[in-house]
């Protein structure tokens, strides 16, 4: 972000202290004050677009990123702030293209893949080999592997898919035994390449493309059967639940919540299978009053393991987490808890998801308000229990 002109400095720090305390209204009150000014910075208007995203505002928000973006076009940070904002907004068309400034910031620069071939842009490419290979977290891996299978078709070409090892036996199902690769092996020989989560901008997708197909990755047999023999004494139904997801993401704070948040739940009589991972694992041995619950977490070795839980299980409850899109993936019952202003993928005003056919989003209607989502999800859980029960699901 650009230096603050120094007549701005205290201003500034004020503005960032009462965004550090979540005053979001304080900050864009003072805010609009300095923006008033025919001089003011675009540090201050960067400013004022991520107050104003942070109360909802995003349309506002939008059109200031957009403009900064015509004004200052080599200010990528912001460029990438406009890229999330659009698809947010659902604004595919624009947002894909803008997304491709997702490795100018300074905490990603360090895991952009230096390719020195040309990045495929969509068109067909017969008798050329063409490497596609995932990027960011394990959730972005599970949720876009399926525009892998897409672009093999568009492509005509040899397509090599390299996958994070986590995720490897899972895509493998999917892919086939061939033509897939773990990343950080030995390099293959290609023509072309492309990011797993630049395959939208190559391809063109638009929010009306989907949902294509409503499941593409799968279990292990062998895992399930494992899992079901260990299950076979627990009272159904089985709700998995994740309350919290990676400590280290940069917006854990705003998206996660602690068990005993999830209490009402409990009054549904169903069955809760914990397969959080992390620290926040430890708090399903001291689970709230009157929430049946069995802690999975301890034997979960790996994502197949987790896929398997989620064959078996009748649904999945959970923050916006990995487990989320590999159950949504695998066309798996989902509902989400969601902050008042979601990440971009889970867009805006709406309680379903065009990503994942079998989904259903809780959100907040204000922020850090997590009582009523979780009042509201208790009394569809017990609606599902009595479905489940009288054999409708």
């Amino acid at each position: 972000m650009p230096a603050i002109p120094p007549d701005l400095t205290s201003v500034h720090d004020a503005i960032a202290a009462c965004v550090r305390a979540h005053a979001y209204e304080r900050a864009e009150s003072m805010l609009r004050e300095v923006v008033g000014a025919e001089t003011a910075p675009v540090v201050m208007w960067r400013l004022l677009a991520m107050v104003l995203r942070a109360q909802g505002k995003v349309h506002e928000a939008r059109d200031i990123l957009d403009r900064l973006a015509r004004q200052v076009p080599g200010d990528l940070s912001n460029r990438f702030d406009l890229a999330e904002t659009l698809l947010l907004l659902g604004d595919f068309e624009r947002g894909w293209c803008e997304y491709r400034y997702r490795y100018s910031l300074e905490h990603t620069q360090s895991i952009e893949r230096k390719v020195q071939r040309p990045r495929w842009d969509g068109r067909p490419i017969p008798g050329q080999t063409l490497l596609i290979h995932d990027e960011q977290g394990y959730g972005d891996t599970f949720q876009f592997l399926r525009m892998a299978r897409w672009a093999r078709e568009r492509s005509q070409a040899r397509v090599i898919l390299e996958i994070n090892l986590e995720a490897l036996p899972i895509a493998r199902r999917m892919w086939g035994d061939d033509d897939i690769v773990a990343r950080g092996t030995l390099p293959v020989t290609f023509d072309q390449h492309c990011e797993l989560m630049s395959l939208p901008m190559a391809m063109g997708l638009k929010l009306a493309d989907l949902p294509v197909e409503e499941s593409y990755l799968s279990a292990d047999p062998e895992r399930v059967a494992h899992w079901r023999e260990k299950l076979a004494d627990v009272p159904r139904p089985w709700v998995a639940v994740v309350w919290a997801g990676r400590p280290e993401h940069v917006n854990d704070g705003n998206r996660s919540v602690s068990l005993a948040q999830l209490g009402p739940l409990g009054a549904s009589g169903a069955t809760f299978l914990s397969i959080q991972k992390g620290p926040a694992a430890s708090q399903a041995s001291t689970p709230p009053d009157g929430m049946s619950m069995v802690s999975l977490s301890d034997g979960i070795r790996d994502f197949e393991d987790t896929a398997a839980i989620l064959h078996l299980a009748d649904l999945l409850v959970s923050v916006d987490s990995s487990p989320v899109h590999l159950a949504g993936a695998m066309g798996r019952p989902v509902w989400v808890l969601l902050p008042f202003v979601p990440d971009w993928r889970w867009l805006l005003g709406r309680d379903d998801s065009p990503w994942y056919p079998g989904m259903r989003l809780f959100r907040q209607e204000a922020r850090a308000h997590w009582q009523p989502v979780v009042e509201r999800m208790a009394q569809a859980l017990e609606h599902f229990v009595m479905e489940w029960r009288d054999g409708a699901i």
